[in-house]
């Protein structure tokens, strides 16, 4: 933030200090803007502007650009500005106490009225636009404004605070801005960055972080992100570019050297355990090769417990559902002792929905590996409302590939199907995990500049465009649970027979999911490995072996209603495991455990052969420098990218008296690209009696003295065109500041005559590193006669303050003498 001066500070602080809200600020002219982020305003949903000179409140606009009324504050006996002339007025240490007492009530009021004012706008219902919050500002080069909201839209506002377009690439919260030379960068919450130039076109975007990015800075060529995890990422500013397509082509070229393959074995089991509890030699039988050499066990349980005070509470409050219940803590419980859980394996991740429950755990030595792992939850019984039937569901990141596991129970009995279609339509459609979904694979999010290159194709970053399912983005989905799909077209008796004679090919043309998959109206896309083992439902609770199938008064069809079900990256194209197919599985087992009698249902394992293609980011990140180093092509276009333009300064020698205004006119002589430009203050000196320059002050962070107005002091400048900037006298006196009822001076104008040195940095679109100065020394002359500017300096104190020569400086009126006189001038 620019300095205005220390008043405002203390203004700020005594209204906005305490009420836990971030605010973000900038200066454009004479004109300072307050944004209150993560709140819709700070006083009547809106945003301020003031005057950083006179200290003013010049108006209030909000969200939509609409100029607020400032009567909200008329129940008020004093305005901000009388607030402000009570806090400058100099008086007895009574009147400073009563004026700090009185501006602290008064800033209470304002905050009063604020809040009647947000109220006002509720009424209207303008907390229906909760999710258009300002959450970042930034100023870009060309003196426009742009804010971030958090519906993830986009706006640019002129200098003035007018609203003039919306843009809208990406649906997730806008976390923060940043912006160099010709580029605005955008950080999102889903951990998306976007490019987009000054006129709010897309250049590109991709996923930069697993999650949300909450700052960004420019240094050193790089646009560095920071992720609310902690990890920090450079990115090239050149990027996207010219660069891009060499680079994406150089390092495709080299893939198989950074490339590597990593197996991983998932044991995946369902079980519709009945209401009822399993003994510990049934969990054994059931997951006891998981304690082998899997790396992850995810287990799926349905009718957990069915009672109707618990369907009840979960429709209501879903307190089931997020906090689990007895039984399901039992199972849990229970699974954990059998896998050996705290020396073996870790739980990551559950979620219960009523009766379904699905659990994940991770060997020790892989937790290094797997992260972001979240839960959902879909019900689909009675009016898609009650958990009885529908989904839950877990999502990891493992070898920085994302698997999703989803356990169903679907609608019962034989005539259903249409229905069962319909419950997986519904939970493929809408499962939502918590955290936004950065599903795109690393090789296009990467870690590092040089991955940046491979985003072309995904500009719309890691987040789903608006319709498409989560689900369908995952590398790896698996389906698992109590699908409920009959045998059709066939008897009882029959059914038996061809079980006990294990005729499973025959018995496999009657099966509902199968034929209901060929002609693709569920499971689309989906495979499953051959059945091999006999139907898993419906037997009589402890009843062995095949004679236990149901042999009551309904006598219910045997039936696989027990499956496991998935998709992984392949296509017809690709079936081999690599970066473009990066997740490739076998089924090296799928069987039931005909042994386990607890339930009317049979559990069911399946354990996945997986291979994962990861980016050996050390490998790449040493063959992108190398590309770097040695190709010359990329060599040339980056020199020429960061080349300064050569530029000129019409004087570097300006006096001002009696309120002047001077123009100086920066020429970009440099006929291809466009000159950055940023005016500063390096310093301050008093004028002797000799007229010479002493007792220099650096300004640091303090910008341009009191007396001193420079319009713009920043801007961009196209090839062969030039860039007046008014250089203005400002004389008014100076008051004693007061905070807390102490007077404040140390930052009080001189009224004697003084010197400044300004700096005029120049540097190329693409240069973050390297600038070409010029320095212009402007005189505040105070006596009525015009000082004499002395060439001669009279020692090494006086350097600062000397005449800084231009042996071809001419008087320029217009833009015109400048095109026609200064071609041929070079930078001093």
């Amino acid at each position: 933030m620019y300095y205005f001066d220390s008043f405002l500070m203390i203004l700020f602080t005594d209204l906005v200090g305490t009420d836990g809200f971030s605010r973000s600020s900038l200066c454009f002219g004479d004109r300072f803007f307050l944004v209150t982020l993560g709140f819709t305003s700070l006083v009547g949903y809106g945003d301020l502007s003031w005057d950083a000179r006179t200290k003013e409140l010049l108006k209030m606009f909000n969200i939509d650009g609409q100029i607020e009324r400032l009567d909200m504050l008329s129940g008020q006996d004093l305005t901000f500005e009388d607030d402000i002339r009570m806090k400058i007025v100099a008086g007895s240490k009574k009147e400073k106490m009563q004026t700090s007492i009185s501006f602290l009530q008064r800033s209470c009021n304002a905050i009063m009225g604020a809040a009647d004012a947000v109220r006002r706008v509720a009424v209207k219902g303008g907390f229906g636009d909760d999710n258009r919050k300002t959450e970042a500002l930034i100023i870009t080069t060309d003196g426009m404004m742009w804010t971030g909201c958090a519906n993830g839209s986009l706006v640019q506002w002129d200098g003035n605070g007018n609203r003039l377009q919306d843009f809208q690439y990406h649906p997730v919260a806008v976390q923060c801005l940043c912006t160099f030379g010709l580029r605005i960068w955008v950080g999102y919450a889903s951990g998306t960055v976007q490019v987009l130039d000054l006129e709010g076109n897309l250049l590109g975007g991709w996923v930069a972080h697993s999650s949300q990015v909450i700052k960004m800075a420019v240094g050193a060529g790089y646009v560095f992100t920071l992720a609310n995890h902690g990890g920090i990422r450079g990115w090239n500013v050149m990027s996207p570019g010219p660069l891009d397509g060499i680079l994406c082509s150089e390092l495709a070229g080299k893939e198989f050297l950074y490339t590597r393959i990593e197996n991983l074995k998932i044991s995946a089991g369902t079980w519709n355990v009945a209401q009822g509890r399993a003994s510990r030699d049934s969990l054994v039988s059931w997951l006891g090769s998981a304690a082998g050499d899997v790396g992850i066990v995810v287990i799926g349980l349905q009718e957990v417990e069915m009672g109707a005070g618990v369907l009840a509470m979960s429709a209501a409050k879903e307190t089931v559902g997020l906090e689990g219940s007895s039984a399901g803590q039992w199972w849990l419980d229970m699974i954990g002792t059998t896998l050996d859980e705290g020396s073996t394996f870790e739980r990551v991740g559950s979620r219960q929905l009523a009766g379904l429950l699905i659990a994940m755990w991770v060997r020790n030595n892989l937790k290094a590996h797997v992260g972001d792992v979240d839960a959902a939850a879909v019900p689909c019984g009675f009016g898609r409302a009650i958990g009885n039937k529908g989904a839950v569901g877990l999502r990891i990141r493992v070898y920085d590939r994302v698997i999703c596991f989803i356990n169903c129970h679907f609608a019962a009995h034989l005539e259903a199907v249409n229905r069962r279609n319909a419950d997986f339509d519904h939970v493929y459609r809408t499962m939502t995990f918590g955290r936004p979904s950065n599903f795109f694979n690393s090789a296009a999010a990467g870690t590092s500049s040089a991955v940046q290159i491979l985003r072309g194709a995904n500009v719309m970053g890691g987040h789903s465009p608006e319709g498409i399912p989560e689900l369908s983005e995952a590398d790896m989905v698996i389906f698992l649970g109590d699908f409920n799909y009959r045998l059709d077209g066939i008897s009882y008796d029959e059914a038996r027979d061809f079980v006990s004679q294990r005729c499973f090919d025959w018995l496999r043309e009657k099966d509902q999911l199968r034929t209901e998959m060929e002609v693709g109206n569920v499971f689309q896309g989906m495979r499953e490995a051959v059945i091999r083992f006999p139907p898993t439902y419906k037997f009589e609770k402890h009843q062995p072996g095949l004679a236990g199938y149901d042999s009551g008064e309904k006598r219910r069809i045997p039936a696989w209603c027990d499956r496991v079900l998935y998709r992984d990256s392949r296509s017809a194209h690709v079936s081999e495991c690599c970066l473009d197919c990066p997740v490739v599985s076998l089924i090296s087992q799928y069987d039931a455990c005909m042994d386990v009698t607890d339930s009317d249902h049979k559990p069911v394992r399946c354990i996945f052969s997986v291979d994962i293609a990861k980016v050996d980011e050390s490998v790449r990140r040493q063959e992108f420098g190398d590309i770097m180093k040695s190709n010359e092509e990329i060599r040339y276009i980056i020199d020429e990218l960061c080349k300064i333009p050569e530029t000129i300064v019409s004087t570097n020698n300006i006096i001002l008296q009696n309120e002047d205004t001077r123009i100086l006119r920066i020429t970009n002589k440099c006929g291809e690209n466009d000159a950055l430009f940023e005016i500063i203050c390096e310093g301050q000196s008093i004028i002797d009696e000799n007229g010479q320059a002493s007792d220099h002050h650096s300004r640091g962070s303090y910008g341009f003295p009191q007396w001193l107005e420079v319009t713009p002091a920043a801007g961009l400048i196209k090839p062969d065109h030039i860039a007046e900037v008014s250089i203005h006298l400002e004389d008014f006196p100076t008051l004693e500041v007061f905070a807390d009822g102490v007077p404040q001076n140390p930052l009080c104008e001189d009224t004697g005559d003084k010197e400044a040195i300004l700096v005029v940095k120049v540097r190329g679109t693409c240069n973050t590193n390297e600038t070409k100065n010029h320095r212009i020394r402007v005189r505040h002359c105070c006596s009525s006669q015009t000082a004499q500017l002395d060439p001669r300096p009279k020692g090494s104190e006086q350097i600062q303050g000397s005449l800084l020569h231009r042996a071809d400086y001419q008087h320029l009126s217009t833009s015109y003498d400048v095109v026609d006189h200064l071609r041929n001038l070079h930078s001093p």
